[in-house]
């Protein structure tokens, strides 16, 4: 890349991009802090401990019409009061609230990192969840619903990332 690619106005090459070497330290810092919904399908479709435990930061009322299978309701606003009594302090945490607009997980994850938990934020969080078909729990059982194909590969294992 050239200067000259910098200065013509291309919006995405008015700033340079970073060197590799910062590239890759803020890259990785981001796969230490977030997890994708589809590696944390794949974790716990193994039928084998995933090592981390999963925490939904919504509301009750939001908790009843989906979850993940298996996760931890914890909002926010509760984490300093009732984590220590659903959580392992040696258990990795994976938190996720509504979705990419939604910061509740992000709240959640601060507030578990600031007791000592070892925390990861899903992201996408519960919408695409469901929108990459997989299942999830209601009051009423289980539900799952078609892969969305704007966010997942319809009839194919995984997204190949």
């Amino acid at each position: 890349m050239t200067s000259q690619a910098i200065t013509t106005g291309n919006p995405v090459l008015r700033v340079p991009p970073a060197s590799p070497a910062a590239a890759a330290a803020y890259f990785g810092a981001s796969l230490a802090f977030h997890a994708d919904v589809s590696d944390v399908a794949a974790a716990l479709d193994t039928g084998e401990d995933p090592g981390f435990v999963v925490v939904d930061s919504r509301s009750t009322a939001s908790w009843d019409q989906g979850h993940v299978p298996g996760a931890v309701h914890l909002p926010p606003s509760l984490v300093a009061e009732q984590a220590a009594g659903l959580l392992d302090p040696a258990v990795p945490v994976v938190t996720y609230c509504w979705g990419p607009g939604c910061n509740g997980g992000t709240k959640a994850a601060l507030a578990l990192a600031g007791l000592g938990y070892q925390v990861k934020e899903m992201l996408g969080g519960f919408e695409y969840w469901v929108r990459e078909g997989f299942a999830y729990e209601t009051w009423e059982g289980s539900e799952r619903r078609s892969a969305d194909a704007l966010t997942a590969p319809v009839d194919a294992e995984d997204c190949g990332c």
